[in-house]
């Protein structure tokens, strides 16, 4: 099996950072492009003229800005492992859809993410992002798991 376009989604956070290393060596590897998302939730009640008609607020640049930022940031650590990624800010009212939505724009053979770990009632108040993508994406998931930060 060989891997050509690996997708990866972040969160911003440390720990969805903590899949460079394994990414690395699936790209090197397989010599694949790789990309990195992220997904600013659209709420339909709250942004309903941005969805309707592109007209931004606030909120939304600021949300932009930050998910912006949060990219560049990953960019720049995986530049300091030798590897240039390609970044894209995703847009959706759920996540995972958005995630599968790229996932087949993009052809991507792998998609590689870090669970957060959560367990118990964490996880049923805040869901699971990974456990979602599983089952909604067509191409193969990499878990790196990664205990409750």
């Amino acid at each position: 099996m060989s891997f050509k376009n690996i997708l990866v989604p972040v969160d911003g956070s440390d720990t969805s950072l903590a899949v460079i290393p394994t990414v690395v060596e699936m790209a090197k590897k397989f010599d694949a492009n790789v990309t990195v998302v992220q997904v600013m939730t659209i709420d339909p009640y709250i942004a309903s003229e941005y969805i309707a008609h592109g007209q931004s607020n606030q909120l939304i640049e600021r949300a932009k800005n930050y998910i912006l930022d949060n990219l560049e940031t990953a960019k720049a650590k995986f530049k300091a492992q030798d590897l240039d990624v390609q970044v894209k800010l995703l847009e959706g009212e759920n996540i995972a859809k958005a995630i599968a939505k790229a996932s087949d724009e993009l052809n991507t053979d792998l998609v590689i993410l870090c669970s957060h770990g959560r367990s118990g009632f964490k996880k049923l108040l805040i869901g699971s992002v990974a456990q979602s993508l599983i089952t909604t994406l067509k191409a193969p998931v990499l878990i790196v798991k990664q205990d409750d930060v």
